[in-house]
């Protein structure tokens, strides 16, 4: 079965925040906070470094996982990257994520972002008109 659901641990460039979330696409989301798509937790902490993941065949089993993981204590998260990148290098070019996946990834969002203002501007439009 091909794996779908993912659970991941991103940090900063001092490794002293670490951010856990799931995700049904790894690449696109660590790819969105690298580019800082989303303004929240991972935005204003700076958190961009993919340090660890698993991968699941059903998305319960993630998110069922992530909540688990969300209990932990710190040191123990710790003790679970430390195995298995002990250095807490950025994972990210070793699944894939190369600057030309990225900068594909910003151009669909500035995409959607212009279709959200040439819409919005339609509407105003036909408000003035209606």
């Amino acid at each position: 079965m091909k794996k779908t659901a993912f659970v991941y641990f991103i940090t900063n460039t001092h490794n002293n925040v670490l951010y856990i979330g799931v995700t049904n696409n790894l690449l696109r989301r660590v790819a969105e906070h690298k580019l800082k798509i989303n303004k929240g937790f991972t935005y204003k902490y700076n958190c961009d470094k993919l340090v660890y993941f698993e991968a699941y065949d059903l998305v319960i089993d993630a998110i069922a996982r992530e909540k688990q993981l969300k209990n932990w204590k710190r040191e123990w998260k710790n003790v679970l990257v430390n195995k298995e990148n002990p250095v807490w290098n950025d994972l990210s070019e070793e699944i894939g994520i190369t600057k030309e996946f990225i900068e594909s990834i910003r151009a669909y969002y500035e995409e959607i972002a212009g279709q959200a203002r040439n819409d919005a501007m339609n509407e105003d439009r036909n408000d003035e008109k209606g």
